[in-house]
């Protein structure tokens, strides 16, 4: 019998990385991460189960555990756990990230020394964390990469400009370990544009139809397209060093 494939997602108890869960629950075992919301991530167990596998297996196909993304030994232990839990690893998906909602056309807001340190920390840092981390696990099954990054990081836009630059950042830090990690890894992120998430939500709504009027295709992109994405890069054998914006056109 085959082995099931295994998958990691961080920041994955609600939004984007949930959705990634539930796109990935049918052929992979999952290993889910929270930061805090232990409800929540219970929850998403409890509906991820639900879920038919393309395989027959009575081991468990799903896993929860509390990590601090901001943390590298934390980081570290994820990674351990993952394999202690499930023996390999195959698809890591870096989904944690922070910012700080700005005006982002003032620069006296964009100055703040603490939305600065900890963009880099949870915008970068974190993502070469799980990289090196994972890489000798990823290596054995010549595995794939994936981080989720921002428009804002390929436009100046979103919530503020140390959210941006250092999304920036971390769509060069994919490419540089799709070169450093290669042939065995792949390495790509995905830039999606303002999903209507509990986060996106609270930008004020002129703001939500500004960015709807701002893509070419009158629509903002969904969690689901965004999962779908990951799906194809997740399954994909030829996509390295890409990053793909899933931005209803914003961007172009």
């Amino acid at each position: 019998m085959a082995t099931i494939k295994v998958a990691l997602i961080t920041a994955s108890s609600a939004g984007l990385g949930a959705q990634i869960a539930r796109v990935l629950a049918p052929d992979f075992r999952v290993v889910i991460n929270y930061s805090s919301n232990s409800d929540r991530a219970q929850n998403l167990m409890k509906e991820l189960n639900d879920i038919p596998s393309t395989a027959s297996s009575s081991e468990p196909r799903f896993h929860l555990v509390q990590a601090d993304m901001s943390s590298k030994s934390s980081v570290e232990n994820l990674v351990k756990e993952t394999l202690e839990k499930f023996g390999r690893l195959d698809v890591v998906v870096s989904n944690a990230g922070w910012t700080r909602m700005t005006t982002f056309t003032d620069i006296e807001q964009q100055v703040n020394e603490e939305d600065w340190d900890k963009c880099f920390v949870m915008n970068v840092k974190t993502h070469m964390w799980l990289a090196y981390a994972a890489k000798n696990a990823l290596a054995e099954t010549e595995g794939t990469f994936i981080s989720t990054a921002s428009v804002a990081g390929v436009k100046p836009s979103g919530s503020s400009v140390p959210y941006a630059v250092t999304k920036a950042a971390q769509i060069h830090l994919m490419k540089s370990l799709a070169v450093i990690l290669a042939p065995k890894i792949r390495c790509n992120s995905i830039s999606p544009g303002m999903l209507l998430t509990e986060w996106g939500l609270k930008f004020p709504e002129a703001k939500r139809n500004a960015a709807i009027n701002n893509t070419k295709l009158k629509r903002l992109a969904t969690v689901e397209d965004c999962a779908d994405q990951v799906r194809v890069l997740a399954l994909s054998r030829s996509i390295t060093g890409q990053n793909i914006s899933i931005d209803g056109g914003s961007s172009v």
